[in-house]
């Protein structure tokens, strides 16, 4: 039963990123509708500093994120949906977590409300054209491998 609903939720792509313009940790404008993994598939990975759940995904993704990438090439776009006052604390997290995301900064919630995300953390998986082929929101551990599946199926139909 999971291996068809993976195999649906992968088959099956809902839309593209909508066109949002975000800011990287840096101050540099990225806008969403251009994010890509050249060609392979990438994670939009939706967190705010004071969210456990949300610091204990992207903890546990952490720990296995180079294989991910040796195996599928992946790439993972961490976003902040941290209030605007509250961003300069999104930097020292990262760091302090020794996360190699992208992290990109939603302090107004544009992009998190363009895609109707309603609750953290909220995961979507891109296919390599930048389709939506995956959306998960909450976190339980080991709920990573799921993620791990659908990334398989993408790179080994």
């Amino acid at each position: 039963m999971a291996l068809a609903l993976l195999s649906w939720a992968v088959g099956t792509a809902w839309a593209q990123l909508p066109s949002i313009t975000l800011k990287d940790l840096s101050g540099r404008p990225v806008k969403t509708d251009t994010l890509s993994n050249g060609g392979k598939p990438f994670i939009v990975d939706f967190f705010a500093t004071w969210c456990k759940p949300c610091n204990r995904e992207l903890d546990a993704i952490a720990e296995v994120y180079d294989d991910w990438r040796e195996e599928t090439g992946v790439r993972i776009f961490a976003v902040s949906i941290d209030q605007a006052h509250n961003t300069s604390k999104v930097k020292p997290l990262v760091d302090s977590h020794n996360w190699d995301y992208d992290v990109l900064l939603d302090p107004n919630g544009d992009f998190k409300q363009a895609l109707g995300v309603q609750m953290i953390p909220f995961v979507l998986i891109c296919d390599g054209q930048g389709n939506i082929v995956y959306k998960h929101n909450g976190y339980t551990d080991g709920a990573e491998t799921e993620l791990l599946n659908v990334l398989r199926t993408l790179t080994n139909p």
